[in-house]
């Protein structure tokens, strides 16, 4: 399975997850001039961006270490681009998330890291 299919999979499983876990799904693979970002969600009174990470094995680091300033940074614009097009006022509480995803035997194992990291925009 090439890798593109791979994180598709990979995020159909988060979104099912997420949903019984109160989070209701408002778009998968939002894409905008500044980047893209795997799952925007509501859940509860936030309005959610969720970053998927993969990783089959330990061998190649925790899922979520994948997340770095670069990546945090480019989900910030798209979140702000994203508030700005659907016309969501300054007062809306965001959150932004990460779904690590890893093996255990032969079934995935979903980690929702909440507040995993704060908006970062120009500075």
């Amino acid at each position: 399975m090439n890798k593109r299919k791979l994180g598709e999979e990979k995020e159909r499983f988060v979104c099912e997850y997420l949903k019984t876990g109160g989070y209701r799904i408002l778009e998968q693979n939002f894409r905008c001039r500044f980047g893209e970002v795997d799952i925007v969600a509501r859940h509860g009174k936030y309005l959610v961006f969720i970053e998927v990470k993969y990783r089959s094995g330990a061998c190649s680091g925790m899922p979520e270490e994948a997340v770095d300033l670069r990546k945090q940074k480019t989900i910030s614009r798209v979140a702000l681009f994203y508030l700005s097009r659907y016309g969501y006022g300054i007062d809306t509480p965001v959150r932004f998330d990460v779904a690590a995803v890893s093996e255990d035997a032969s079934s995935p194992v979903v980690h929702v890291i909440q507040n995993a990291f704060e908006y970062i925009g120009k500075r």
